[in-house]
């Protein structure tokens, strides 16, 4: 259960970053190990692809250093699904941490 939990929150980070630049495997793998998730590029290429063909993502192959890399960028699907998110997470983290969350720094 806490697995799809943060598969959940990783789809959500993927958006966001999508929404601020294109975005690649392997720098979304480091992306999310800085916050402490650690996702195998058999877990996230799935997710990436299921994504893009869901709409809310899109690739585009750009030529990096003489090889072939997949930018996922974030549709207008996509950004109303990240904007529909952020106003959900910010209502759960509000009633989960209350106070908490307020004076956490």
């Amino acid at each position: 259960m806490l697995r799809d939990f943060f598969l959940g929150f990783i789809k959500i980070h993927i958006l966001h970053h999508a929404a601020q630049e294109g975005v690649y495997g392997a720098g979304l793998m480091d992306e999310l190990a800085r916050h402490g998730y650690r996702v195998s590029p058999g877990t996230l290429y799935p997710i990436l692809h299921q994504m893009e063909k869901s709409g809310y993502l899109v690739c585009r192959e750009r030529l990096v250093g003489g090889k072939r890399r997949k930018y996922y960028y974030l549709t207008a699907k996509g950004r109303r699904a990240l904007n529909e998110a952020k106003g959900k997470i910010a209502e759960l983290v509000k009633e989960v941490l209350g106070r908490e969350w307020e004076t956490a720094d």
